[in-house]
């Protein structure tokens, strides 16, 4: 790790974040005692193969199951079966295998034990319609909430009173069996209830909560969900239900250690590093704009700290879409980033989803560096008319600047690095 190449540098930066927050990394330290009777392994999420594919390896007794994760997210396991499915607009797969993971959750015993692995993506792969409604229905208004620029905990809210299985009803399906939940947190301030909408966990929102979202966005739903929501059934199931008391819930990794151990990293290279927070949200180019501000201050007068020095945060923004174009919220953040930075010397900056995927694109983010500006001039692009598209996606791939790794098989959010070097004498 060189700053003679900040480029590779954010790179790496980045691959010790991921490290820090792998499934085989995270998974064996964390495992229960196995029980008297019957384990059933049921997960989803993007980490979900990964993490069954560690307990198989880490489990001393007879062990069977099945997880859920999005396309192209498998691994191999021999004894729990592993179902991809559609991400982050359920699909069919989704609900048979939501509608199979209930059915295992209900053939327990109080002998038994369920352990559930949770990990971002979840919440659209456990696609079980609550009673009443349609896969469609969920899909109209799943659709609706990802362009709406509502928040993660906002989206999560109305998906559980949507769901038969989100909002701690896999625990009441597995009463009276111990549950025992292990997660890998993509969420702001890592909530398990918001954490893939919480399962296994009480929900402290109500029905009443998800109708004052949906009206918050103008979003106009299906009448099947307008009377789901009305019915009291389409409450969660209360605090003081008695699954929960044989339920224990362990965040495993979180995204905080991911970027803890990309300090460490960039301490070790003699770049002094600054976390901004785990749990930033809002509009992604406002965000943007706001780190480009940041960094300029450590440029231009070493405050908060003087260079070299690196600025860390992560969190999950959001895109409130008004263009037809490619975006994904990081390289929406990084254009923001750019456009803001005005060509600035000596700062490059790298924005990147650890699950490797930027919203439903192919790459996991992007980079920019003092170049950027004017090579985009040179190809003829207009940052910001492009912005005004959403066509964040559009701008750096003409720069051949997005980075794509593929599936991480982990998720703990957006990481955000900006380098500023030195100054020169």
């Amino acid at each position: 790790m060189t700053l003679n190449d900040p480029r590779g540098f954010l790179g790496d930066l980045f691959k010790a974040a991921l490290s820090a927050v792998t499934a085989e990394g995270c998974v064996p330290a964390n495992l229960p005692s196995p029980p008297k009777g019957r384990t059933v392994v049921v997960g989803a999420g993007k980490a979900a193969a990964a993490m069954a594919q560690s307990v198989e390896r880490h489990w001393n007794g007879p062990l069977e199951g099945l997880v859920v994760t999005r396309d192209d997210h498998g691994v191999p396991c021999a004894r729990i079966e592993v179902i991809e499915a559609s991400h982050p607009v359920p699909d069919e797969r989704g609900q048979a295998a939501a509608g199979r993971i209930l059915d295992l959750a209900q053939g327990l015993g109080e002998d038994d034990l369920l352990l559930c692995l949770i990990s971002g993506g979840g919440s659209s792969l456990l696609a079980v319609p609550a009673p009443g409604l349609s896969l469609d229905d969920k899909r109209v208004v799943n659709r609706a909430l990802l362009r709406s620029g509502a928040s993660i905990d906002e989206m999560n809210t109305v998906r559980k009173h949507l769901s038969a299985v989100k909002g701690g009803r896999l625990a009441a399906a597995a009463y009276p069996a111990r549950v025992v939940t292990l997660a890998i947190s993509d969420v702001p301030g890592d909530d398990p209830s918001v954490i893939a909408s919480g399962p296994t966990v009480p929900d402290p929102t109500s029905s009443a909560d998800a109708v004052a979202i949906l009206e918050r966005y103008g979003i106009e739903v299906p009448p099947a969900v307008t009377l789901h929501l009305a019915d009291p059934t389409s409450e969660t199931p209360p605090a003081d239900h008695p699954a929960f008391a044989r339920a224990e819930y362990q965040l495993i990794a979180t995204p905080m250690m991911a970027l803890s151990a990309a300090a460490d990293a960039a301490r070790r290279a003699g770049v002094e590093p600054i976390i901004l927070g785990d749990a930033i949200e809002g509009e992604a180019r406002e965000a943007g704009t706001v780190h480009a501000g940041i960094a300029l201050s450590v440029r231009q007068h070493g405050q908060p700290l003087s260079a070299p020095a690196v600025i860390l945060s992560g969190g999950e923004t959001t895109v409130t879409v008004k263009g037809d174009g490619r975006g994904g919220r990081n390289a929406e953040f990084l254009l923001g980033l750019t456009l803001a930075l005005k060509g600035a010397a000596a700062v490059t900056a790298l924005a990147c989803d650890t699950d490797g995927i930027d919203g439903s694109e192919d790459n996991a983010g992007a980079i920019c560096d003092p170049n950027t500006l004017q090579r985009a001039a040179e190809a003829g692009l207009d940052g910001q008319a492009m912005q005004a598209n959403n066509d964040a996606y559009g701008f750096f791939t003409a720069l051949n600047d997005l980075i794509v790794t593929g599936p991480t098989r982990t998720n703990v959010n957006d990481f955000r690095a900006i380098l500023i070097e030195a100054p020169t004498t």
